[in-house]
């Protein structure tokens, strides 16, 4: 049984930086890609960064580059959104998701961790 668990979230000010994390069980962070997408108030979940599982390659939404990181811990069997300068508007719960290789969509989806910022 797969799961993903976030947390890390909560209310913090402006320009401050926050780590979130994704535990995994039931699959290996290594071998999948992982992801993590927001939802904001009122909004659709939008994609924001990748991990690919074979080489670990990163990608991120536009919006976002420069100010998150996204990584793994292989032993830990967790993921790691780093996210600096926060800003009013990265107000959002944040899921962690995870793909199987070759495959289009996200399989399984974490609860969510709320992160609310203000300013």
């Amino acid at each position: 049984q797969v799961q993903l668990v976030e947390s890390g979230g909560g209310l913090v000010q402006a320009g401050v930086s926050l780590r979130l994390s994704c535990a995994a069980s039931g699959l290996t962070v290594s071998s999948y890609t992982m992801g993590w997408f927001r939802q904001a108030p009122g909004k659709e979940r939008d994609f924001v960064a990748g991990i690919r599982g074979s080489g670990g390659t990163t990608y991120y939404a536009d919006s976002v580059k420069g100010r998150f990181t996204i990584s793994r811990d292989n032993a830990k069997n967790t993921v790691y959104l780093q996210i600096h300068s926060l800003k009013p508007e990265d107000t959002a719960v944040y899921y962690c998701a995870a793909r199987r290789p070759y495959f289009v969509s996200y399989d399984y989806w974490g609860q969510g961790t709320q992160v609310t910022v203000s300013s």
